[in-house]
Parts: C-alpha cells; sequence; structure tokens
C-alpha cells in the first residue's frame, strides 16, 4: 500500500485512503455507541523523548478524550508501559468524560479502570527477573554499555535504549543479536521499536488485547491508531475483524524512524499533534 497523509487541521474531515478505511470510518461515525477507539501511548498519545521517564501525553490529549469517549463505547490505551506509569505520564485518572476508559498495560497483560482506579494483573513471567540480572553483562561485552538505558517495566518487560547513544542505530543493530539469544534462554522474546529492544514473555501483544477487549464489549466498530512496529499485530487484530464483518480504521501517528505502518495505514497523520486534531474532529462529528 502506498504512503498517505491527511488533513488534520480541526474540524476538517479526514478521508482515508482504502475503501475498508472509509467503511471503517463510517461506521465509527454512524455507530459511536458501539465503537471502539483504541491508542498506543509512546509516539501516538505522547510525543517520543530521549528519556521515556520524562514522556507526557500531548497537552491537548487528555481534553480530545474525554470529549470523545462519552460518544463512543470505550477507549482503550494499549500500551507497552506498565499500566499505573501509562496512567501518571498520560494524566488519565479523574478526569471527568473518561470514567470507562481502560489502559491496557504491559501488551494486554495488565488492565486499569479508571472507573475503580486499580490495576489488575497476574504474576510476572520469572524470566524477566533473570534476564534483567544478566543485561549488564550482556551489554558490557557487546561495548554498548556507553548511551544506553535500561529501562524496567514493573517486572513484566524490560527494555533496553538506544537513543542516547553516540550512534542510535548502530548501538541497536549491536545488540539486537545478543539479546535475541539472552530473551530465548530464558523464554521471552525481543521486540523491536524505535531505538529501543524490549525483552517480553511471547503471547503478549496488543493484536490479542485489542482483539480480546474488543470481543469482550461486543465492538461494531474499531479505530486503532499507533506509531511504532509493536503496533503492527493491532493492526491484524482490525484486519481480522474487518475479515469476520466488524469495520476497522487503521490510523498511523507518521514519524520518519518508522514507515512499516504508513504503509498499512488508511490514514497517516502528523504524530501526536495529528492524533489530538483526529480524536477532536471525530468527536465533533459524533455530536
Amino acid at each position: 500500500m502506498a504512503s498517505h497523509t491527511d488533513s488534520t487541521e480541526p474540524n476538517a474531515t479526514p478521508t482515508p485512503a482504502t475503501q475498508a478505511g472509509r467503511e471503517g470510518l463510517e461506521a465509527l461515525l454512524s455507530r459511536p455507541g458501539k465503537a471502539l477507539i483504541g491508542l498506543d501511548f509512546d509516539g501516538t498519545l505522547a510525543p517520543i523523548v530521549a528519556d521515556p521517564e520524562q514522556a507526557r501525553a500531548h497537552p491537548d490529549a487528555v481534553g480530545a478524550l474525554a470529549a470523545l469517549a462519552p460518544r463512543v463505547a470505550a477507549v482503550a490505551v494499549v500500551t507497552g508501559r506498565p499500566a499505573g506509569v501509562a496512567v501518571r505520564h498520560g494524566g488519565f485518572a479523574g478526569v471527568p468524560g473518561l470514567e470507562h476508559l481502560v489502559v491496557l498495560g504491559h501488551y494486554g497483560a495488565e488492565r486499569w479502570d479508571a472507573v475503580t482506579g486499580t490495576v489488575t494483573a497476574p504474576a510476572p513471567h520469572p524470566g524477566v527477573a533473570a534476564v534483567r540480572a544478566e543485561l549488564p553483562g550482556v551489554l558490557d561485552r557487546v561495548g554498548a554499555w556507553q548511551g544506553t538505558w535500561i529501562e524496567e517495566k514493573g517486572g513484566r518487560a524490560v527494555a533496553v535504549h538506544t537513543r542516547r547513544a553516540a550512534d542510535p542505530q548502530a548501538s541497536f543493530e549491536a545488540l539486537r543479536e545478543p539479546l535475541a539469544g539472552l530473551a530465548a534462554r530464558h523464554g521471552l522474546i525481543v521486540e523491536p521499536g524505535r531505538m529501543v529492544l524490549e525483552l517480553r514473555p511471547p503471547g503478549m501483544d496488543k493484536g490479542v488485547a485489542l482483539l480480546e477487549y474488543a470481543r469482550d464489549i461486543g465492538a461494531e466498530s474499531v479505530l486503532y491508531a499507533g506509531d511504532d512496529l509493536g503496533d503492527l499485530p493491532a493492526y491484524t487484530a482490525v484486519d481480522k475483524l474487518r475479515s469476520a464483518g466488524t469495520p476497522g480504521l487503521l490510523v498511523c501517528s507518521g514519524s520518519d524512524e518508522v514507515t512499516e505502518l504508513r504503509e498499512r495505514a488508511d490514514l497517516v497523520v502528523d504524530g501526536p499533534a495529528g492524533v489530538v486534531g483526529l480524536l477532536r474532529t471525530l468527536a465533533e462529528r459524533m455530536r
């Protein structure tokens, strides 16, 4: 599919580049009370920054979500972060209009519900702790310590960031094979992203999380917006729903770092600001 872009100025009408996307948008607008809005966090609702701990939702994101959420069946933030971290960095707790927002953290292994303000989750995979203990030695052997940064993810995953290295892409490539071997020894997989390699248990991905939640609430249409390779399984989940008769709209929060999502998306917007503009437009059109 060719790359494509779309205007997301306030009140602009989005025009998906594909027939399936146009059908998905029409279903969202004609039956909003049955629609599920699924959103990645980093790079989609929040701009990418060098230090993930400093990431915060776009200043207008919460307002746009609060305007849209009461008009649809559900809004789900689907993220690799711990659910509680995404809630704090997003500013989602206690916001009028977001009472039924859910955050599916750790690719769906955790769930935060705004209506209760609590997180539910199973026990962590033991391989994560083992991998974390060995990571310093692996980084030392590869010579990739300088500028790399290890992110703890609540005992459910661990990520190595290379964005702050002298040569981020070279460090990323040098670490791929050794981290894949480390993960495999402890029953984990490696999920590559935008200058980050995440080691996590298999069977956890955004597609599984999105598909299960859509089926749980009986969604009759689905929008999913993402920006990175970890969002591709969610795109595949929307394709599965489409093939089963549930219309869907695939949105890419565009960047120069990842092009794969652009090629599969129905609609490409200009990063988190573009996503916020799209959400506001949908809220206006659903009145």
